[in-house]
């Protein structure tokens, strides 16, 4: 059955975008859910410094806004990255959050990172119907919530083929362990050319996996359980993921993890398609955008919001002088070029986890968009 997509453009003639979002979120029954006191977590990507494309902090108060007039106590929240970078560990991730505008006086409302200090606060939460993933490791502030918003910048992605709504909750929520688990067997490796020997990551294994030959650590898979909080300690960034996980796979999961993030509770989503970047807003610089601004995007179906989200995308003429423009022509012009992400990341599988997530009972790639 065909769920709703909600759909406006960017012309703002006699409202702000703002307040086309606000008329947009009500549109699409966001006042169908009762907000009343209830904790509401916002989930958005704040943007990794240096990084232009991130939405910006306007999007954020506008959602927030409305979620306090219909009763709800909203804060904007995300997860500590995998990754070396500035959002690594609370401190540096608010820090950057603060920087790149998102502040409870620019938003409206306070910022919490999901899981914790160093990314271990995490909830272990079934998958029903898990395929991949048997328990969920999701930050625990976001499973506090009583009603989850996911606020998304639609863009493309290395691994994933584009970042939509279920890269922003699945991969998103996930906490150090969680994330690891999605992006390989769940086992992080030493590069030996950083680590200086200080024994760190050793003091805090809790399972005696990590141990020195040569003044270096190793790690025994073996005995390793993946939680990822040797990454999180390194103070040389010498320990990292194996990154080994198939296109497909990674996106399996991804949905799997959304599940268990969306399952049992009211949920609500946005996908903004707007500077819609060949990469991940977790890079710390953005190439230009591969197609013109489309507009903004609502529904209660993950799924058929990011299904409608890439094909409002393939129905865009690439833009001049993008990475888009380049691969096609590179791939000659008799070439089909119906799917933009895959042809900027060739080596990626999108839809696997669309049928995934359908397979799950998440939502229907079927949609009907609602204008307005």
């Amino acid at each position: 059955m065909a769920s709703k997509v909600y759909f406006t453009d960017f012309t703002a003639r006699r409202e702000n975008i703002p307040q086309k979002l606000r008329r947009l979120m009500i549109t699409a029954g966001i006042k169908n859910i009762d907000f009343n006191k209830k904790y509401t977590c916002i989930k958005l990507h704040m943007g990794e410094p240096g990084n232009m494309a991130y939405l910006r902090p306007q999007y954020a108060k506008a959602v927030a806004d409305l979620v306090r007039e219909l009763g709800g106590k909203p804060f904007l929240s995300d997860a500590n990255t995998l990754y070396v970078g500035r959002r690594k560990d609370a401190l540096e991730h608010l820090d950057a959050a603060y920087e790149n505008g998102f502040t409870p006086f620019s938003t409206g409302c306070q910022v919490i990172i999901a899981d914790g200090l160093k990314g271990t606060d995490e909830a272990l939460i079934p998958v029903n119907g898990g395929q991949y993933v048997k328990e969920a490791k999701i930050g625990r502030a976001f499973m506090d919530a009583d009603v989850f918003i996911s606020l998304t910048h639609f863009k493309g992605h290395g691994a994933s083929g584009f970042g939509g709504c279920l890269k922003n909750i699945g991969m998103g929520c996930g906490s150090r362990a969680g994330k690891m688990e999605m992006h390989s067997q769940g086992k992080p490796e030493v590069n030996f050319d950083k680590c200086i020997g200080c024994r760190v990551c050793g003091k805090n294994c809790a399972h005696d996996a990590i141990f020195y030959e040569g003044g270096k650590a190793h790690i025994n898979e073996d005995v390793c359980v993946g939680c990822g909080r040797c990454i999180g300690v390194c103070p040389m960034d010498a320990v990292v993921p194996m990154w080994d996980e198939a296109a497909e796979v990674l996106n399996c999961k991804i949905a799997e993890y959304t599940k268990a993030v969306v399952e049992g509770r009211p949920c609500f989503h946005i996908n903004i398609v707007a500077d819609v970047s060949p990469n991940c807003d977790c890079e710390g610089c953005n190439d230009m955008p591969i197609i013109p601004d489309v507009g903004m995007f609502a529904s209660l179906d993950p799924i058929a919001l990011d299904q409608a989200c890439v094909d409002a995308v393939n129905q865009q003429t690439a833009n001049k002088g993008s990475l888009l423009e380049e691969a096609i022509q590179e791939a000659g012009i008799e070439a089909p070029v119906s799917d933009h992400f895959k042809r900027i990341h060739p080596d990626t599988c999108w839809q696997a986890g669309l049928e995934h997530g359908e397979d799950l009972g998440l939502g229907s790639r079927e949609y009907e968009l609602v204008k307005i």
